[in-house]
């Protein structure tokens, strides 16, 4: 009999320095993709989907996360390594609260911020704009808004070559808006921080800025789940990871350990 999904809830508060902010209990994740049959995505298959009667394909049912179950404690910084295509960011998303799980359930403490959802920012408002609503979205007051607003600037080193923060983020390049997006969601506390691939962005002083910014929120009380192919990023800066293939968890211990497991096998040669 499938177990019914339970809805993500919060991890009951306790005092303990290894307390628990994230518990992941048997998770499962199914994207459900529609219209996956032969012809479909081209223009010949749009064109007989204009004229013909014949029913739309049958849904197709992709299960990106499989009964992962682990839990993360206060002062973490946890790596999420594995091919591509093997759950890592859909399993970010359903710790944020933004997927549903199938079955099983996700236990947090607080809300956690996943990187460049939390901070809402819109392509086309200024960087400037961008900071103050990305900073007040996740919680700041107007006083810390401007209190922070030079430093967010500094930080990002948007502004190292122009004035970019005056341009409406649609004119940046990647690399820009991923390191603002960082420095709007590293500008406070958070109790769970969840990365995706921000880090890889950016010169080697903005990545050595996040490491050392990364370690000031684990040294007040903060979890770090961070989502990497670069697994130097991994072992400089996390001292646990999970290693994730098809949706399964097939390692979780010391990052290097599990670092140098992947790298050995078949997937990390080609990753």
């Amino acid at each position: 009999m499938a177990e019914h999904s339970r809805p993500p809830g919060n991890v009951p508060a306790t005092a303990e320095e290894d307390a628990p902010t994230v518990v992941v209990d048997g998770l499962h994740v199914a994207y459900r993709v529609h219209g996956t049959g032969p012809g479909r995505g081209n223009a010949v298959g749009a064109l007989r989907g204009l004229f013909s009667r014949a029913p739309s394909p049958a849904v197709r049912t992709v299960h990106a996360v499989r009964g992962v179950s682990f839990v993360a404690r206060r002062g973490e910084a946890i790596g999420l390594i594995g091919s591509n295509g093997s759950g890592k960011s859909t399993l970010l998303k359903a710790v944020a609260g933004l997927l549903p799980a199938d079955r099983g359930r996700v236990l947090t403490r607080g809300q956690p911020s996943l990187l460049g959802v939390n901070a809402a920012l819109l392509n086309d408002l200024t960087g400037e704009r961008n900071i103050v609503l990305g900073a007040l979205a996740m919680g700041m007051s107007r006083q810390e808004v401007e209190e922070r607003y030079d430093s967010i600037v500094e930080f990002s080193g948007i502004n190292e070559k122009g004035d970019f923060v005056s341009l409406p983020m649609n004119t940046y390049s990647s690399g820009m808006s991923a390191r603002l997006k960082f420095s709007v969601a590293a500008a406070r506390t958070h109790e769970v921080l969840l990365i995706d691939e921000a880090l890889a962005t950016g010169d080697a002083a903005f990545q050595e800025r996040s490491r050392r910014r990364i370690a000031e929120l684990r040294a007040q009380a903060g979890t770090v789940l961070l989502v990497s192919h670069h697994h130097r990023t991994i072992t400089e800066t996390c001292d646990r990871a999970l290693w994730l293939e098809s949706g399964v968890l097939r390692m979780d211990g010391p990052a290097r350990e599990v670092v140098a497991a992947y790298e050995a096998s078949a997937g990390g040669r080609g990753g």
